[in-house]
């Protein structure tokens, strides 16, 4: 679900090439994830929001529920190589 959504706003402001590239583990990561990579989103660049789930967990591991989260997601082609 999220997915699509993330994909029909990169077709809005990129267009079908870029729509196409899209692969949500590779060219799509938050702002700290690209800084990780040793990538830096250029100034006045603006994200694309996206929901993503976190497995909530009792004092034991086991899985008691989810929490939904949201995030701003940046496109690869919004970064810059940190210098």
């Amino acid at each position: 679900m999220t997915r699509s959504l993330v994909e029909k706003e990169i077709l809005r402001r990129w267009g079908l090439a870029e729509a196409k590239r899209y692969d949500p583990y590779k060219t799509a990561r938050t702002f700290r994830q690209f800084l990780v990579i040793g990538r830096k989103v250029r100034a006045g660049e603006r994200g694309i929001r996206s929901v993503t789930f976190i497995d909530k967990k009792d004092s034991k591991g086991n899985v008691t529920g989810r929490i939904k989260k949201t995030i701003i997601l940046f496109l690869d082609r919004q970064t810059d190589p940190l210098t």
